[in-house]
């Protein structure tokens, strides 16, 4: 998936020097995206739990700009437990009911109902594979794809690894994990470093990739 189109949101966002930093174009001015653009997107993931959040967020996107999560995120956080698989692969259809009334989060019953499979289906990939980051990061051999892209119009919507990923990911049971969808998950955990090459933060992501722990 590309990255999300740019916000059309006027507000500046200033901090220090920052606002002179180049910036991938997507991001546009817009607070939340900027801030979430310099500290998040493409930093490298390894955590199983937030790992599992990522993907259900990008599940609730499908059809959506990601902005319109991005700034639900808390809401979705109180909503879904902060997002602990075990609590989720228990809700109940009370549970489920409540979640179609708050008016916080995208009330979309199907992909409602898809978090409590992907949570059961973590819960799954944890016990057989040892857990879900070493399981994710193995379909780029545990390594950081780093991609020199200089214009957003380069960066493909899916590629052969989220094309991989997708089919086992529905193999075993995930929901709302297409190629697409996958591919924007990869780029905004790391597992593909997608900023663009003039853009101030392509280079700490990609030392940040060279960290990355053995799996």
């Amino acid at each position: 998936m590309r990255p999300p189109l740019p916000s059309r949101s006027t507000a500046a966002h200033r901090v220090g020097s920052a606002a002179a930093r180049r910036r991938c174009p997507w991001c546009g001015t817009d607070p939340i995206y900027v801030r979430y653009h310099d500290d998040e997107w493409g930093v490298p993931e390894t955590d199983d739990r937030a790992l599992f959040e990522k993907l259900v967020l990008d599940g609730f996107q499908a059809g959506l700009s990601w902005i319109i999560v991005l700034r639900k995120r808390d809401a979705f956080r109180r909503a879904f437990d902060g997002f602990e698989p075990a609590r989720v692969a228990r809700y109940t259809p009370a549970k489920l009911a409540a979640l179609n009334a708050d008016a916080g989060i995208v009330r979309n019953r199907a992909k409602i109902q898809a978090s409590v499979a992907n949570a059961r289906a973590y819960l799954r990939v944890v016990e057989e594979q040892g857990g879900f980051a070493r399981y994710l990061w193995s379909f780029v051999d545990g390594e950081m794809i780093v991609h020199h892209r200089r214009r957003l119009r380069q960066l493909p919507a899916e590629s052969k690894e989220s094309r991989a990923l997708a089919k086992d990911l529905r193999a075993r049971g995930f929901r709302f994990c297409g190629p697409t969808i996958v591919y924007a998950f990869m780029q905004a955990v790391g597992m593909v470093n997608d900023h663009l090459v003039d853009c101030h933060r392509h280079p700490v992501v990609t030392a940040l990739g060279r960290r990355l722990p053995a799996f």
